[in-house]
């Protein structure tokens, strides 16, 4: 898989609380939104890729899931995380 174990490890130190953190909302975003890059960037080369992209539609809209879920419950937690990752709404 493109994406290592060190790599995911130091997104979840980077957002999470701990490098095991993988259940925290803010964990899982910044992860949804590596692989949302990562595929952005292979559907520019690969244009005629619809599984990729389909993939690439369900993974923006669970990140969306969770971004909504953290400013109904936490503001301060979905802005950090707004300005952290420079995801626009």
């Amino acid at each position: 898989m493109y994406l290592a174990k060190e790599k995911k490890e130091e997104i979840f130190g980077k957002n999470g609380k701990s490098k095991t953190d993988t259940g925290s909302a803010e964990s899982q975003i910044a992860l949804f939104t590596y692989r949302i890059n990562h595929l952005t960037s292979h559907l520019k080369e690969n244009k005629k890729d619809h599984s990729s992209r389909l993939g690439l539609l369900r993974l923006v809209g669970k990140r969306r899931r969770l971004l909504d879920y953290l400013h109904n419950n936490d503001i301060e937690r979905y802005r950090s995380i707004l300005t952290e990752l420079k995801i626009r709404k």
